[in-house]
């Protein structure tokens, strides 16, 4: 029995370890979490209650609101809530040039693939007229970056390129500063995708000041980017006031392998899942019990060897699982039913498996194309679905960053044919006004 993560050899109990409920659920907030609540508000509050406050703060009083609200949960706010482009610049330079390359290759890679996914607007012409959509970029979208413990300069990329492929007029950032500063990697990021502005805001403030304006934040159209649980209520809360990609959750891999699998990699590439979050979830389905013992081996060869180590272990220790199943195909329908953000097939034959995949963020082929690879610079976003919600999510992509507008331009003909239809529809549905407006053409 491995110390590290569970194995499970019961089809029923491998099952049930993947069910989730459906929905997002807002969690208890820990017990340090309720003690700077109590800090900030004076009082025990739960996560909704504490965005519904730093909303309507933001919503009635703006850029006061933001200022107050920062010093209240960080001790101080910056001086200038806008970071000038300057300092983008200045911050690219700071960064090791190795990394300077790393941002470019990544942002060129996110940009050729995203090229292949516009849209452009259709019209086609009959006797009856012309039919049709224009399809218009999103004018102004804002992408929160999470600037403390977890700094992500790579989903900035993944977020922003897109949007400037699909046309953006205008793409702002807010990032929280950290000891008085966003972070140069932030910045540096910000530099290489072009965005139009920085703000210096983090948590659910960032969110609302995105979404409802204030004197210094323009309001944006749709919001995006990843956060902590403040900040994925307020974009729920928000939903309306202005479009969200969606609700992120911890992050999670599923592993598909077979005997042809080497154990060394299948668990390098559960601990490069592990080690994001405490929270995230690592999990490995082979039809090969030996390769089930031999990995979970390895991995506590590996995760002493992890500068994040707490993190990583507790991660599999708490949510990871290796499920030995029956079969390659039923690993894969287990697969489809858990929804996974990523999908990771190391079989002898990974590509006879793709028939056979329905529901995963994105799906990484053999053993040279791992989840880590896809985090950076191979090119599709890495922003995926989480929580199941690869049912009916996708990931970032450019018609995120699009919307379509119908187009009809019927003739005497059209009406003539399809005057009928509708005042008999119409009639039906008690809209005699909506039959009148036609019978009165048709007369």
């Amino acid at each position: 029995m491995s110390e590290v993560i569970r194995i499970l050899n019961d089809l029923d109990q491998i099952r049930t370890a993947l069910t989730r409920s459906r929905g997002f659920e807002e969690p208890e907030l820990s017990p340090q979490a309720r003690a700077g609540v109590r800090r900030v508000f004076g009082e025990d509050l739960t996560a909704g209650a504490v965005v519904d406050r730093i909303l309507e703060r933001v919503r009635t009083e703006g850029d006061a609101g933001v200022a107050a609200l920062t010093v209240a949960i960080d001790g101080q706010a910056p001086d200038r809530v806008e970071v000038p482009r300057t300092e983008w610049h200045a911050a690219f330079e700071r960064i090791d040039s190795s990394l300077q390359d790393a941002m470019h290759v990544a942002a060129a890679q996110i940009e050729a693939f995203h090229r292949h996914q516009v849209r452009t607007s259709w019209f086609e012409t009959t006797s009856e007229g012309i039919l049709g959509q224009l399809v218009r970029p999103i004018e102004r979208v804002g992408i929160y970056a999470p600037g403390g413990t977890a700094v992500y300069p790579s989903s900035l990329l993944m977020t922003a390129v897109p949007a400037r492929v699909a046309g953006v007029e205008e793409v702002i950032v807010c990032s929280p500063p950290h000891q008085g500063a966003v972070s140069d990697l932030i910045l540096a990021a910000a530099h290489v995708a072009d965005v139009d502005r920085v703000f210096q805001i983090g948590g659910a403030q960032a969110i609302a000041a995105m979404a409802y304006g204030t004197e210094t934040v323009p309001h944006v159209d749709k919001i995006y980017g990843p956060g902590n649980i403040f900040v994925v209520l307020a974009k729920q809360k928000l939903y309306g006031v202005a479009a969200i990609d969606a609700l992120p959750g911890p992050t999670e891999t599923l592993l598909v392998a077979d005997e042809t699998a080497d154990p060394t990699l299948a668990a390098a590439d559960l601990l490069a899942q592990a080690e994001h979050d405490p929270m995230a979830s690592a999990i490995l389905l082979t039809d090969s019990a030996n390769l089930a013992e031999r990995v979970a081996d390895e991995l506590g060869r590996q995760l002493a060897e992890l500068e994040r180590a707490t993190i990583a272990g507790q991660s599999l220790k708490d949510n990871g699982l290796i499920g030995v199943v029956p079969d390659i195909v039923t690993a894969v329908e287990l697969a489809n039913a858990y929804a996974p953000e990523h999908l990771c097939l190391l079989t002898h034959s990974p590509w006879d498996l793709v028939p056979y995949v329905k529901h995963a963020g994105g799906l990484f082929i053999g053993e040279d194309s791992p989840e880590a690879l896809g985090d950076y610079p191979t090119g599709p976003s890495h922003v995926m679905p989480t929580g199941g919600s690869a049912r009916f999510f996708s990931p970032v992509h450019v018609n995120d960053f699009v919307k379509v507008i119908n187009v009809a331009a019927a003739n005497r003909a059209a009406l003539k044919r399809l005057g009928p239809a509708t005042v008999a529809l119409a009639r039906a549905e008690g809209l005699t006004a909506h039959a009148r407006a036609i019978e009165r053409r048709l007369d």
